[in-house]
């Protein structure tokens, strides 16, 4: 009802700063997103609290202590338009995510359906790759939202990229080449 699934375009969406009903349910959904990523913010906070040092890696650190920073511009400035999408993206990736950690919550009776995180990581790289296309456009379409702000969308969907990247390496295919050598020697 807000834009992404009936008629804000996919090649370029330019704000919309007037107060008709569309234009402010879209700034609302973007307030609530920014909420989101404040909520998630807490979890570093509660890490550093638990002295769970470990579970704070520079791609934990980067993502949610930049992210809030980001909502809150968007939410401020740029309320609706081309940048919403990776939001779009990012909360449906973040459903599958949250489905995951609660069952990975239900006891160890239900480890045996966790098979599929190396799954969830593929599509976290999959969303990045998708917002790089989308805000790549903006460097060759002029429709009136920020092509600044489509760099920086740019630079940042290619570092979270890089950091996922080295996530699944280390936590997939470095443990499976180390499994192979094992079951050789």
């Amino acid at each position: 009802m807000s834009g992404w699934f009936w008629d804000y375009s996919y090649k370029c969406q330019p704000v919309d700063y007037s107060t008709n009903d569309k234009a402010l349910r879209m700034a609302t959904l973007c307030w609530w997103y920014y909420i989101s990523k404040l909520s998630e913010f807490a979890d570093t906070v509660f890490f550093v609290l638990r002295k769970k040092d470990s579970q704070i890696t520079l791609l934990h650190l980067y993502h949610h202590s930049l992210t809030p920073l980001e909502t809150w511009i968007l939410v401020k400035f740029l309320a609706g338009g081309h940048g919403t999408f990776s939001n779009l993206i990012n909360n449906m990736v973040h459903v599958i995510m949250y489905f995951y950690y609660m069952v990975a919550a239900m006891g160890p009776q239900y480890q045996k359906y966790l098979w599929w995180k190396k799954y969830l990581t593929t599509i976290q790289l999959l969303q990045f790759t998708l917002v790089f296309i989308h805000s790549a456009q903006l460097l060759w379409t002029d429709c009136g939202y920020p092509t600044f702000i489509g760099a920086l969308l740019l630079l940042h969907s290619t570092i979270f990229f890089v950091l996922f990247s080295n996530f699944y390496y280390q936590n997939y295919q470095k443990r499976e080449q180390k499994g192979m050598v094992d079951k050789e020697k």
